[in-house]
């Protein structure tokens, strides 16, 4: 199969582009958008991939699903287009950035500036119906992100992956900790951010890594 998707990617990921689970998951998707409102916008399903090239990924967030009312969703996890109101999670991370790292709070929630530095924004499932979450959930796409998951893990060395709650400790679990740094703490969520994702310093400890091994910081 042909996937608009940045060429790096593209090399990298062919394989799984032709296997059967994922021309069904094309298939599903390209309904979907033909029938309903789906979130992204279809030109930004891949937008983390776009934003950021494979052999220039430096830190791994993975989140689950796309926000799923409208306006919201932009391709990149936990973030948001500029004069949307950030989330709730969102905040939060903003808040752990402050309190780890002493920056103020950003204009807006577009995670672009991340991204465009080396932060593969990965949710779990890159595609949600309208008002319904989780909706695109076993149809395909998390098979596609551990592929991605384990690419990066197997092919790339002193990655940075961070990994908030559960979902995400789970998807991440067969990474090799002897090669890269792994980071798991509670969920931003308001549910769970004072549980431990607060203090857990990831923004810092992420860039302390990636100096120590000759790369340079984010700027969060």
């Amino acid at each position: 199969m042909n996937v608009r998707i940045h060429p790096s990617w593209q090399a990298v990921l062919q394989e799984e582009f032709d296997k059967d689970y994922f021309v069904r998951l094309t298939d599903f998707v390209r309904q979907e958008y033909a029938r309903t409102t789906i979130y992204p916008p279809a030109r930004q399903i891949f937008s983390a991939f776009d934003h950021c090239p494979f052999d220039k990924v430096r830190v791994v967030i993975i989140g689950q699903d796309p926000y799923h009312e409208p306006g919201q969703a932009n391709g990149l996890c936990f973030s948001v287009a500029p004069g949307v109101q950030m989330p709730p999670s969102l905040v939060n991370i903003f808040k752990e950035i402050q309190n780890d790292l002493g920056k103020p709070f950003p204009p807006d929630g577009d995670l672009t500036r991340w991204a465009d530095q080396g932060v593969l924004l990965l949710n779990a499932t890159l595609t949600v119906q309208e008002h319904y979450a989780g909706s695109h959930q076993r149809r395909g796409w998390e098979e596609f992100t551990d592929a991605v998951i384990r690419l990066l893990d197997s092919r790339r060395e002193h990655l940075v992956f961070i990994l908030w709650g559960a979902y995400a400790q789970k998807k991440g679990a067969f990474i090799d900790r002897t090669r890269h740094l792994v980071l798991q703490s509670p969920h931003p969520s308001p549910l769970s951010a004072h549980q431990g994702f607060f203090g857990n310093h990831h923004f810092s400890l992420a860039n302390r890594y990636l100096t120590e091994n000759g790369m340079e910081p984010i700027d969060w």
